[in-house]
């Protein structure tokens, strides 16, 4: 992970209003670049957090930050309501 950045997961409604965050971002904040990760995550700068929580509170959504260790992703994912209709 690049220094200074955090792991983040969006959790929508559905695939619409996980889209709909992304969307919103590149709106609002062209010069935030969100790197999507293999791993369905993205690496976000941690000032951008509350910005980024604002957005998905307005497209019925949460941004979940994700633990670092990989083991650990995988084991909150069988928790997560959307981790069945991911493909990892």
């Amino acid at each position: 992970m690049r220094n200074s950045q955090i792991r983040i997961e969006i959790v929508g409604r559905d695939e619409f209003w996980s889209k709909a965050v992304l969307v919103e971002w590149t709106h609002q904040h062209p010069e935030r670049e969100l790197l999507m990760q293999a791993d369905h995550s993205y690496l976000i700068h941690p000032d951008w957090l509350s910005d980024l929580n604002q957005i998905a509170a307005d497209c019925f959504a949460k941004i979940v930050v994700a633990p670092e260790d990989p083991g650990r992703r995988s084991w909150f994912r069988q928790f997560l309501p959307f981790s069945s209709n991911r493909e990892d």
